[in-house]
């Protein structure tokens, strides 16, 4: 199953919501990828660029993109940013597969 690490910050709303009512995000979170056939395999709140970071497994695009679109309509969240992750492994056969095809470079 594809890993994607998410990358959010909070409206003002959001904050307000959660200085109101402080709760673990999570278990939410955890429900709805679940709901989506997924599983969270890492949240964390942050400072910064973004006030939270997770890491998500779901299985195949269309769910990331329907988890992406649910979190940016509640008004809760803004600048979804998602990246997909990729084991050691994949890299490494992806860069044996980058050296077999001979790229040539413009102007070469």
């Amino acid at each position: 199953m594809p890993t994607y690490l998410i990358q959010a910050s909070y409206t003002v709303q959001g904050v307000s919501g959660l200085t109101q009512s402080p709760e673990d995000r999570s278990g939410v979170i955890r429900s709805l990828l679940e709901g989506l056939g997924g599983t969270l395999e890492a949240f964390y709140y942050a400072f910064g660029d973004y006030d939270v970071v997770e890491i998500v497994e779901l299985p195949d695009s269309v769910s990331m993109a329907a988890f992406s679109m649910a979190l940016g309509a509640s008004g809760a969240v803004t600048n979804v940013k998602t990246t997909v992750l990729i084991p050691v492994s994949e890299g490494v056969e992806a860069a044996r597969k980058a050296g077999s095809i001979g790229y040539r470079p413009p102007g070469s």
